[in-house]
């Protein structure tokens, strides 16, 4: 079997043109999601939910690293949960789930830690688009936002979160930055 995972030019190329066009701008790089899912993968049975999951990369590399841990990606486009769920059943990866849906639906509980790639932000004007099959907006920004921040507030101590290309502002107190890489694009939290 191919070993998909050694390059992001070999892995995007699992992906169909148009996904592989957004690819630098908005699927997380394989080094990148490598050091966030080990931070993330702290023990066996663990569930790790990607705010956003896109094309379901992170969930995908990070499902490759780390057999033992549950990763779950929610995404609102449903050709992106299809895609990635037929990923995950190519590379044999049994420890990976996407859901379509709303982030606004999702239940924070079930789930123990989480990453997130500045999802929301291609809802701000002049920035470059996933494509054209939901509504962008920047009240939708700010909203997504308030919303991630709120659930982020409810939970625990412990909780672990890795932001790439963030700036912060969905990030409540309580959550202390433990690490940084990438020239502080990538930055690890534990809530404490």
């Amino acid at each position: 079997m191919k070993n998909w995972f050694v390059s992001d030019l070999i892995f995007n190329s699992l992906y169909p043109k148009p996904i592989q066009e957004v690819a630098e701008k908005h699927w997380t790089p394989i080094n990148v999601a490598k050091k966030a899912a080990a931070f993330l993968a702290t023990s066996e049975n663990v569930k790790v939910l990607d705010i956003g999951s896109g094309s379901g990369k992170f969930c995908l590399i990070a499902a490759h690293e780390h057999p033992l841990t549950t990763f779950y990606g929610v995404e609102q486009r449903q050709h992106l949960v299809d895609l990635s769920t037929d990923l995950a059943k190519q590379l044999e990866l049994e420890n990976v789930t996407f859901t379509c849906d709303n982030i606004c639906n999702i239940d924070f509980e079930k789930y123990d830690h989480f990453y997130f790639y500045n999802s929301f932000y291609e809802n701000v004007p002049g920035t470059q688009k996933i494509d054209s099959t939901i509504k962008y907006s920047e009240e939708l920004y700010n909203f997504y936002n308030r919303y991630l921040y709120r659930q982020l507030k409810k939970k625990p101590e412990g909780t672990r979160l890795v932001t790439y290309h963030s700036f912060g502002s969905e990030i409540p107190a309580g959550y202390e930055v433990v690490n940084t890489d990438y020239n502080e694009f990538l930055k690890f939290w534990i809530k404490v």
